[in-house]
């Protein structure tokens, strides 16, 4: 199966809230770090136990410099489940390396929202 994309959501991955999408297009994803607008390199999988299924996945974006940052504000929640360069995401229909299902949620949240929120 492949990436399910579901959201109440206008944006995408690929285009930030907030975003107008003017010279933006799938071909340029950006990081989801709050402020940043540098190309995405990697996709941070994640969900949260309380709030989805286990096989549910919600994507974060970033770019080299803040993967880190990122991935240490979810990880210490319990809710990275994946970390995967965007081109080996997209190439797998938005599975994680460990051949997770489906689940690139649409926008997937922004850092500094709040958990309840996604």
């Amino acid at each position: 199966m492949g990436a399910v994309f579901s959201s109440s959501s206008p944006s995408s991955p690929f285009q930030p809230p907030g975003s107008s999408g003017a010279g933006e297009g799938p071909e340029s994803p950006i990081c989801s770090a709050k402020g940043c607008r540098a190309p995405a390199v990697w996709v941070l999988a994640w969900n949260n136990p309380k709030l989805h299924t286990p096989e549910r996945r919600k994507t974060w974006l970033a770019c080299d410099e803040h993967r880190e940052h990122l991935s240490s504000f979810l990880g210490m929640r319990g809710f990275l489940k994946d970390v995967v360069r965007l081109d080996e995401w997209e190439e797998s229909g938005g599975k994680g390396s460990r051949g997770d299902e489906g689940g690139a949620d649409e926008g997937g949240g922004r850092p500094g929202a709040s958990a309840a929120d996604g």
